[in-house]
């Protein structure tokens, strides 16, 4: 099978002989493009990382006790150059998203920029006026963007502890400032 019952069982492959890899590349070539193209969903992309993958192996001489095991480290390498190759294609992406309609964002008119302004003043000054352990258990959530359990941990409380914390600052602010429209930054 392969052509590999040719060399005799005990003989190793050497992906750095011609003979050799072609055994290898004959075996897993068809193999390795169905498991990069399930991951990366582009023929050529799939077809690229493959062929790249074997010649890493080509060019790092290995050996291999036998075709299954040079299989198994192929498929290994490929898996993983696919999923990098689809993580940087979807930040990629996101980027190009991000930038492409970074300026079709609905821009505030200067009344509401105002009234935001105003508003972000008097939620500081209000959230000025709660407890001192409402006041910090707020900032670190809403300035920090901390978690509960990242907050119980500076603090030294609870998690549940917190979430009362944060649910009562809340309320408090609410009452201080009497509006739904609130900003905090």
């Amino acid at each position: 099978m392969f052509g590999f019952a040719e060399k005799g069982s005990t003989d190793t492959l050497n992906a750095s002989d011609s003979a050799d890899f072609r055994i290898i590349y004959d075996a897993t070539m068809q193999l390795l493009y169905k498991v990069s193209y399930r991951i990366v969903n582009d023929e050529e992309a799939a077809e690229d990382i493959v062929h790249d993958s074997l010649i890493k192996m080509n060019e790092k001489s290995l050996s291999f006790p036998s075709l299954n095991d040079a299989k198994y480290w192929l498929i290994r390498v490929v898996k993983n150059a696919s999923l990098n190759y689809a993580k940087r294609k979807g930040r990629e992406r996101k980027a190009y998203e991000r930038a492409l309609y970074e300026d079709r964002r609905k821009q505030d008119s200067g009344e509401t920029e105002l009234l935001k302004a105003e508003s972000i003043k008097k939620t500081k000054e209000a959230l000025n006026k709660l407890p001192e352990n409402l006041k910090v258990v707020l900032i670190l959530r809403e300035y920090a963007e901390l978690n509960y359990k990242e907050i119980g941990r500076v603090l030294g409380i609870t998690e549940g502890n917190v979430k009362v914390r944060v649910f009562r600052a809340r309320e408090q602010l609410s009452k201080l400032i009497g509006e739904d429209d609130v900003y905090l930054s």
